[in-house]
């Protein structure tokens, strides 16, 4: 199939298949052609195709009863109507039966390919859409969304070690999924019908954190007035998470050594021993090594925990699993929000896609869920991804083909520095403090670099929005803003 699209048109005249074979080859789609409803169904019978061209006007069936054949037996490809008659009429009517677009003859050229790219993009999308659902019942573990290599990695590493009872490392940055990992240990372990207790150690005081981890016998302390089981209790038979668990105190580290070793603890300020049975997982965002080789953390411990490491790789190195990140999230916040059939235009999901995420899955999701809220239709446009995301695509150079006679590399490097400065000035709305950061240089080289290649400030188009040239008042340009460091 070709890269751009398969095509089927369905017209009884000669000359218009021609003419429309002649116009779309050159386009680089597939083509292929019949005269009658028939012999365009019989087509569609031995081929798949993305977008059907049709006839109103057929001798042997009327084409919007052929609509409805194919929007019944090929619901994935997009249909076309062509006419020689414009009616309002039977614009809505095609509309009604699932027309993508309707086009009378004779047709302007570049807008019949503006028509037929949206349709086939639409198609692709509502493809790639039902492709995106199978992909999540078959790919990974209860909400643990991916298909790449790396993610798969670590799916099927705790498929090895989630029927065990060994302790467990989980590592990767912020956003990364941690807890969700750890989760999906405990629920594809024996112990899943017993608790998951997670704890954030990282804001608790030691007496309190200690209090919260193994409880304390009445009259412990000041408040302690009557005693209180603490969450290594709670989590018998069970697992417990600690989440960011470099956080915890070096004291309070040799506590949870013997809990892990002995699989026995006392309450604060008791002296009975308390045997419990609890998997432990851990999570960090930091490097534990490095903390241990520091003094910071107890090497002991830092090994008990080290027995199996589970490593999460950060979004921007599995961005293929972005889309199937992406139709999670709409499937879930569209529920939410009471919409259905949520789509991202091609656009959109380019931008996600050129975008290096350092808050991770989390940041995905928020981004997505503001989207959902947002967008007024099903279909989510590229206006609505934030603009931190839209500003920082991925910076691609231009590709040269380089002249017979040669060419005079100072003079393209300047052209090159010239027309990189002014794009950078109108991303940063003209303010060059702004632009020289985006550049990572000072703005002192930025204004220098203004005034040797005199770059002037672009002027606004006319305030009626009709295009028309701007004036040359000097109120019709765009500032140029240069701030104080």
């Amino acid at each position: 199939m070709s890269a751009k699209g398969s095509i089927l048109i369905i017209d009884d005249e000669q000359e218009i298949r021609e003419s429309l074979e002649q116009i779309l080859g050159v386009e680089g789609y597939r083509l292929a052609s019949a005269a009658t409803a028939e012999e365009g169904l019989k087509k569609m019978d031995e081929g798949v195709f993305d977008l059907v061209l049709l006839d109103i006007n057929l001798p042997d069936r009327n084409g919007l009863e052929l609509l409805k054949i194919l929007r019944r037996d090929s619901p994935d490809a997009g249909v076309i109507m062509i006419t020689a008659y414009d009616s309002s009429q039977m614009a809505f009517q095609a509309s009604k039966e699932g027309a993508e677009s309707y086009i009378t003859k004779p047709w302007d050229n570049d807008k019949l390919l503006l028509e037929i790219r949206n349709a086939l993009d639409k198609s692709r999308l509502q493809v790639e859409n039902v492709q995106l659902r199978r992909a999540l019942k078959r790919y990974g573990l209860p909400n643990i969304i991916g298909k790449g290599e790396r993610i798969q990695r670590v799916l099927d590493l705790i498929t090895q070690v989630a029927p065990s009872r060994a302790t467990i490392l989980i590592a990767g940055e912020s956003g990364t999924g941690k807890e969700l990992v750890a989760k999906t240990i405990h629920a594809t372990s024996p112990r899943a019908d017993r608790p998951f207790v997670p704890i954030n150690t990282g804001s608790m005081p030691v007496d309190l954190l200690e209090s919260t981890l193994f409880g304390h016998v009445k009259g412990a302390f000041t408040s302690a007035i009557a005693t209180k089981r603490g969450l290594f209790e709670v989590a018998d038979q069970g697992t417990i998470f600690f989440d960011e668990i470099g956080t915890i105190g070096v004291e309070t580290q040799a506590k949870l050594l013997r809990v892990i070793q002995e699989r026995e603890f006392m309450r604060l300020g008791g002296v009975e021993t308390i045997k419990v049975d609890v998997r432990i997982i851990a999570a960090t965002n930091v490097d534990l090594r490095r903390m241990m080789e520091e003094g910071r953390f107890r090497e002991d411990l830092y090994y008990r925990l080290h027995v199996i490491t589970v490593q999460l790789p950060p979004l921007r190195d599995r961005k293929d699993d972005i889309p199937l990140l992406v139709q999670h999230f709409l499937d879930k916040y569209g529920r939410e929000n009471n919409k259905t059939d949520l789509e991202l235009s091609p656009e959109a999901l380019d931008l996600l896609q050129d975008y290096d995420w350092p808050g991770n899955v989390r940041e995905l999701e928020n981004v997505i869920e503001r989207a959902v809220v947002l967008s007024p239709g099903s279909r989510i446009e590229a206006d609505f991804v934030p603009d931190h995301v839209r500003r920082t695509r991925a910076f691609e150079l231009p590709q040269f083909v380089l002249p017979p006679e040669g060419i005079s590399f100072k003079e393209v490097i300047t052209d090159f520095e010239k027309r990189l400065i002014e794009s950078t000035l109108e991303t940063a709305g003209g303010v060059q403090k702004r632009a020289a950061e985006l550049l990572q240089i000072k703005p002192t080289t930025l204004n220098e670099m203004i005034k040797r290649y005199d770059i002037r400030p672009r002027r606004k188009k006319a305030a009626n929005g009709s295009g028309a040239a701007a004036t040359d008042d000097a109120s019709a340009l765009e500032p140029i803003v240069s701030e104080p460091d």
